[in-house]
């Protein structure tokens, strides 16, 4: 039986103009149909009751369309995560970016804050150190003046004391007319001592030369004149009264430097607890401050990195569309080229055109064997011709065609089947 030729084969033109590459596709489809479809004329005696041998091939290139959909649908989906991806990748790092450029000023400021909270804290301890030890220099100082006006009245009061209790003495023994007896007494001499040194305001000069005539033994003493005993008397009087008014002011000036100290007391601690303070609060603030530093340096590093990252996810996922583009591009066409070929196939006509190819049930085993071997030269030399016509990207695959079709195994044992 003749054979068809390979052009009666091909597909009709569509209205529609295809690219290039739709072409290519739809050429490679159709030339492994071809070949599908001369494979099994070649070994029509086997498939003798079984399914129609263009059938066959129509069932593999249904079977290869409902594979590209299905990797189609596969990546289609990886494609809408990989966009949800990008789409919330780059909200998130837009307002991780805000809040950093936002943030940013205001630690600066915060910082800044801080630092002159600090300076102010050591301005503080400082004025406290400064006031504790002035006070404390001040109660030392007052101190050290009560304790020389204690001691000088002490040795006033001692001195008093002893000229007053030295005057009453004179002054009774002279009432009693003793006046003998007490001048070779110590009390006389006290009160000479105290009469020749006694201030012009206490004693007039006349009166200082009678006393010290008189406790001296030089002149005769009149008791009933009473002249002595009225001198000694005021001089008694004055020397009590300035006692008294000395005993006063110690007690004043006792009581003024224990309300001083008790004063300066209560301001040492103060200061002292101010001095504790500050320096707490110079602790606390100079490590807030190192501690907004580095979270100052930790956010601007944070910025720059999310900067550079969404810059790079921008250009990943630009890409990772247009590269969608056409791979959707070139599905699409693929799809199509199938589609084609198996309407093709499918064409009343060229399921006629196939089965008078076909060996009849009474053709004998050598008609069978020399139509196998025809159509096997036939679809070699069609491969051929593909391999010498095609482009540079579709005759590797051609060229392998031709080895399996041409080698012993294709040739003796039927190893065309698996091309």
């Amino acid at each position: 039986s003749s054979s068809p030729k390979a052009s009666t084969l091909a597909p009709p033109r569509s209205t529609q103009p295809k690219t290039p590459l739709a072409v290519a596709v739809a050429m490679r489809c159709f030339s492994v149909a071809l070949c599908l479809a001369l494979a099994a004329v070649g070994q029509a005696t086997e498939l003798q009751g079984r399914l129609n041998p263009i059938r066959k091939v129509v069932n593999l290139l249904q079977a290869m369309q409902q594979k590209v959909q299905e990797e189609a649908d596969r990546e289609t989906a990886l494609f809408e995560k990989y966009m949800c991806y990008c789409k919330s990748g780059k909200k998130d790092l837009e307002a991780s970016i805000a809040a950093a450029e936002e943030k940013g000023p205001s630690m600066v400021s915060a910082i800044e804050a801080a630092e002159g909270r600090l300076a102010q804290a050591k301005e503080d301890l400082k004025s406290a150190q400064d006031g504790r030890a002035a006070a404390k220099r001040d109660m030392a100082e007052a101190n050290a003046i009560r304790e020389k006006e204690a001691t000088a009245h002490a040795a006033y009061k001692a001195d008093a004391d002893a000229n007053v209790a030295a005057m009453e003495k004179a002054i009774a023994a002279l009432e009693r007319g003793m006046a003998g007896g007490f001048l070779q007494t110590g009390a006389a001499k006290t009160v000479l001592r105290f009469v020749q040194q006694a201030s012009t305001d206490l004693l007039v000069d006349a009166d200082r030369q009678e006393l010290v005539a008189f406790l001296s033994g030089s002149s005769a003493y009149a008791p009933a004149s009473g002249e002595i005993v009225g001198i000694l008397k005021q001089m008694h009087e004055t020397m009590a009264g300035e006692l008294a008014e000395a005993l006063k002011e110690e007690e004043a000036a006792v009581k003024s430097h224990e309300s001083l100290i008790a004063a300066k007391t209560k301001e040492v601690e103060a200061l002292t607890a101010t001095v504790e303070a500050k320096t707490a609060q110079i602790g606390e603030v100079g490590v807030s401050i190192v501690e907004m530093k580095d979270d100052l340096t930790d956010t601007q590093a944070a910025l720059l990195a999310d900067k550079k990252f969404l810059a790079q996810l921008d250009k990943g996922c630009s890409t990772k569309e247009a590269e969608w583009e056409d791979i959707k591009k070139t599905r699409a066409e693929e799809l199509v080229a199938l589609a084609d070929t198996i309407k093709v196939l499918n064409d009343d006509e060229a399921l006629d055109l196939f089965k008078k190819t076909l060996p009849s049930e009474g053709a004998s085993l050598l008609q069978v064997q020399v139509s196998s071997r025809m159509m096997r030269e036939q679809a070699l030399a069609a491969v051929r011709a593909a391999v010498q016509n095609g482009n540079s990207r579709d005759r590797a695959g051609l060229r392998m065609l031709v080895l399996a079709m041409i080698g012993k195994k294709s040739l003796s044992q039927g190893g065309f089947d698996k091309v």
